[in-house]
């Protein structure tokens, strides 16, 4: 995590904290990044005693080949026209990774007997993340409790869709800011009745 990215996420711990949020349960991925980010937020808050649960379904996309490579980098490999689809379709998954490279996930014992993708489109990380929302957080939140998520653009992309509504062919354009919470409040039936970035509100 970047020196950004910690102030990022202490800001929003407490921003969250001075508007009054608190939670009962935390979900994050299996990545770093996330992990810390939760971790931060909530020791700004005065929550780090809250239970998490941590699981690979509400990992980043995994963009296979491209993992790994700057944008530049990435245009000068393959083309700006072909980088444009890949980063921007819904369908449409980058090339698979090196077997046995360095973003090879299959030896990592953090996925150990899970089949874990090794490349993804957008729709690919909707299709694992949305099972993850109605075994693991929607039943937290039928059961009253309060709850926070700490994941990824397209991990977080994939609820926003699930949770809003969005067509397909607008989701590829939603962008979601690091570091910027984003509240929704749900009836019993889990069917938003307001969302909005708490810095707004």
């Amino acid at each position: 995590m970047t020196e950004q990215g910690a102030r990022e996420a202490k800001a929003a711990g407490e921003l969250m904290a001075a508007k009054g949020l608190d939670f009962d349960q935390t979900f994050t991925s299996l990545q770093l990044r996330a992990i810390k980010t939760l971790n931060i937020a909530l020791e700004a808050m005065g929550r780090l005693w809250l239970p998490t649960e941590k699981h690979w379904r509400l990992n980043e996309r995994h963009y296979g080949g491209l993992t790994g490579l700057d944008k530049a980098e990435t245009v000068a490999k393959h083309g700006e026209a072909q980088v444009k689809i890949w980063r921007r379709s819904f369908d449409v998954p980058p090339p698979l990774g090196e077997p046995g490279g360095a973003f090879d996930l299959s030896n990592d014992r953090r996925y150990a007997g899970i089949p874990i993708p090794q490349t993804e489109s957008l729709k690919d990380t909707i299709a694992r993340v949305l099972p993850y929302w109605d075994d693991r957080i929607a039943p937290a939140l039928r059961d009253g409790q309060r709850v926070l998520i700490s994941a990824h653009g397209n991990s977080l992309r994939a609820l926003v869709k699930h949770l809003s509504n969005i067509p397909d062919d607008e989701i590829t354009g939603l962008e979601i800011p690091t570091g910027q919470p984003i509240v929704y409040e749900l009836d019993n039936g889990l069917t938003p009745t307001d969302r909005y970035y708490l810095s707004e509100r």
